[in-house]
């Protein structure tokens, strides 16, 4: 057994947990979660009721229902959740073969913690694994041009099912990147007004000129999630850190750990990019 895997079944997910966990609340509103999203710079959180976890929310649950605004409506129901004794090999197993990324911990039924991708990405960058890179590099990549619009570019994530995209120039170089969380922290909550045509009698058909005549506009406030007029450009992150391919497995975790990225591009020697380093892939060396 190598040391990574002897680690991996001998730490607790306890050991490696955040426990000061930011939450929402049922009944809770859109603003209560887009508040912690913006001022932790986190993914989701989890939505707990009575002390019991009974939900999840993230960035993308909010940009793909941007007319929604309670937290029940808007929340994963029913989330996976691990207890603070599992391995972290357990806790990695769970992640790496679902679309989460944070998994709350709980003891009983308790919410006592979360752990993240983050967390598993800071215990690899404590090893000494030089291993390349090379074969965690995904291959499925999509790209933005910098001269996208911001709404734009993001139907186009929402629609690949990608939270951060690097960012093209016209020379196929690498001049940024984007993630949703740059679109969350740039989104604004729109107030406008619909309204709907009620009709007052119940025997008339629609077409009548009785069922025309007896009729109600009935007007409605709609709030709603919107993206400035902008583009990409705009809003990416311009300084780009890097991997190639033969960058070091823990090497590249210190990386993203520092700069907090879930992501690194993997590029050429002139620059063009090669494929995307995701976070998540790595968590295939603990199992």
């Amino acid at each position: 057994m190598e040391e990574h895997e002897w680690i991996a079944v001998r730490v607790r997910v306890r050991d490696i947990m955040a426990e000061d966990v930011a939450y929402v609340t049922v009944p809770g509103t859109r603003e209560d979660a887009m508040e912690i999203l913006k001022r932790d710079g986190i993914s989701g959180v989890p939505v707990v009721k009575d002390e019991r976890v009974v939900g999840v929310v993230t960035r993308h649950d909010l940009l793909r229902n941007p007319r929604e605004e309670q937290i029940a409506l808007l929340m994963t129901r029913n989330p996976i959740v691990i207890n603070q004794d599992a391995t972290i090999a357990e806790a990695a197993k769970i992640i790496y073969s679902s679309t989460i990324r944070r998994l709350p911990v709980v003891d009983g039924s308790k919410l006592v913690g979360v752990v993240t991708v983050g967390d598993f990405i800071r215990e690899i960058s404590s090893w000494d694994d030089k291993t390349s890179i090379d074969s965690h590099i995904g291959d499925k990549t999509i790209f933005l041009w910098e001269g996208m619009p911001l709404p734009v570019a993001c139907r186009l994530m929402e629609f690949a099912r990608v939270r951060a995209v690097p960012v093209l120039n016209s020379s196929f170089t690498v001049v940024g990147m984007i993630t949703d969380q740059d679109l969350i922290n740039v989104a604004i909550i729109e107030e406008g007004m619909g309204s709907l045509d009620v009709s007052l009698g119940s025997d008339e058909d629609e077409w009548s000129l009785e069922g025309l005549r007896d009729t109600m506009k009935l007007h409605y406030g709609i709030s709603q999630i919107t993206l400035p007029d902008k583009l990409v450009k705009d809003v990416m992150v311009k300084k780009v850190v890097t991997a190639t391919r033969k960058s070091g497995v823990s090497a590249c975790a210190q990386k993203m750990c520092e700069g907090r990225f879930n992501q690194l591009p993997v590029i050429s020697a002139r620059g063009k990019l090669l494929g995307m380093l995701i976070d998540k892939d790595l968590l295939s060396i603990l199992l």
